[in-house]
């Protein structure tokens, strides 16, 4: 979670990397390095109404093979028509803006019905910056929640943070003004595991754990090891920045891991014309066994580190990329148009994005599936365009130049017609042979993509 007054912090010049990953026995129950089952692609649909969310698990989701949708915070929080009043919790209630309790199970309920898993986005570092009521009606006061906690259940240091060079400084002083919750402590740590107990309770599949770097890895762990429920899947956020006390390796006995290098690296290898670079993508990064990859998010595509929807086909391009690579385990962010930063969701059904809805994006999940784990190989670049294929399974091209690309291409898939999954048109409408020999001869449309898979053959 950022405030504004993170975002700018990060703008000048921190990049963020959200961590957690490995397998580790917290027991009773043991950690998952990657989303379990065959259906790896998270969609994350930013303050998205519960209602709206089990309709898009049911006409959207579940019909292009995403495994989970990741869903914004539940828990009863400050009043406000801006983003982040959704990360400042009053309590641990069912109750904030995106619906109440009943919605949300039902929400829940039509997903899984639908194949897709939900992931909550768990806000347990902080509390709120002031007072007031909530959106469930509750009276607070920072350091003061009915019921919940008291002043004794935060840490003494009451001053922002300063130094992210000193540990202590990060890890028990405030973010950005946030009531700092004393999470070694077994109260807390009681609490949190109940409200998470709670979400798994209606059948969550796992967590996203907001700001986990601004708590102790080892709190993080005791939190998750306090579950009576088995914790399911993990994914906790850390901003990675150089020289700083606290880095993501420290939490990759969490879960899985958020990697928002991968979004930096993409956005400079599109904008800056040389595609190829993209081989090395998991160069410098965490291990792809351990990372769940993302193009942009609701902090990096207001704080410009990464693309966005503002870059039109450019952003739809380097979306199916990454669903395309066989780095990490994919996450496509769906949010909504903005122009202010702060800005909250829309109040109907106008201004969202809808990219998990793309014809050329459901496609490129399509591909996902299909291919597996299969090897990358074949890979063919020259400036703005790139090609390679995965294991005898599937077979991209993508083309950022304003030209189109008519080219023959190395695949190792076997010979026949192909429906092309990353048209915008979608289904069976634009059609590629490959040859005995496996040489895909197309045109790639300017700011566009052909990509083809066994699965989907004419």
């Amino acid at each position: 979670m950022k405030t504004p007054e993170k975002r700018r912090w990060i703008s000048a010049g921190t990049a963020g990397v959200l961590a957690a990953g490995g397998l580790v026995v917290l027991a009773p129950w043991q950690s998952q390095a990657t989303p379990p089952g065959e259906k790896t692609v998270t969609a994350t649909l930013f303050e998205r109404p519960f209602t709206s969310v089990a309709q898009a698990c049911e006409e959207d989701l579940g019909p292009a093979g995403y495994g989970y949708v990741e869903v914004s915070p539940a828990m009863e929080h400050i009043e406000g028509d801006q983003w982040w009043t959704s990360y400042q919790p009053v309590s641990y209630e069912i109750a904030g803006r995106l619906g109440d309790r009943g919605e949300f199970e039902a929400m829940v309920a039509a997903c899984d019905q639908a194949g897709v898993k939900v992931i909550a986005d768990a806000v347990i570092n902080h509390m709120t910056s002031g007072s007031g009521t909530g959106t469930g009606g509750t009276a607070y006061q920072k350091y003061e929640y009915p019921d919940l906690y008291e002043d004794g259940d935060f840490h003494t240091c009451r001053n922002d943070i300063s130094d992210y060079t000193d540990r202590d400084d990060v890890q028990n002083c405030e973010l950005v003004g946030l009531a700092d919750l004393d999470t070694g402590s077994e109260k807390v740590r009681g609490a949190i595991a109940g409200y998470l107990d709670d979400l798994r309770s209606m059948g969550v599949a796992g967590f996203r754990i907001d700001a986990a770097k601004h708590m102790a890895a080892e709190d993080v762990e005791g939190i998750k090891a306090a579950m009576t429920e088995d914790p399911g899947f993990w994914v906790s956020e850390v901003i990675h920045g150089e020289g700083e006390a606290v880095g993501p390796d420290e939490y990759t006995g969490v879960g899985d891991v958020d990697e928002f290098r991968f979004g930096t690296h993409v956005k400079s290898a599109f904008e800056g014309g040389d595609l190829g670079s993209l081989q090395n993508i998991a160069e410098g990064k965490l291990d792809g066994g351990d990372a769940r990859t993302f193009v942009d998010n609701w902090d990096t595509e207001r704080n410009g580190s990464t693309l966005s929807y503002k870059d039109g086909d450019t952003y739809a391009l380097a979306n199916a990329f990454m669903l395309a690579h066989p780095y990490g385990s994919p996450n496509v962010y769906s949010g909504y148009e903005f122009d202010d930063e702060d800005a909250g969701p829309p109040s109907g059904g106008e201004g969202w994005t809808d990219m998990h809805a793309r014809s050329d994006v459901t496609g490129m999940v399509g591909f996902r599936n299909a291919v597996g784990d299969a090897e990358l190989g074949n890979w063919w670049s020259e400036g703005s365009a790139l090609a390679f294929s995965r294991g005898d399974a599937g077979f991209v091209a993508l083309n950022n130049g304003d030209a189109a690309l008519d080219q023959s291409f190395a695949s190792s898939l076997p010979a026949g017609t192909y429906c092309n999954v990353a048209s915008p048109e979608g289904g069976c409408s634009d059609t590629v042979d490959v040859s005995e020999d496996g040489t895909v001869r197309t045109t790639v449309p300017a700011h566009g993509a052909v990509a083809l898979h066994t699965g989907a053959t004419a």
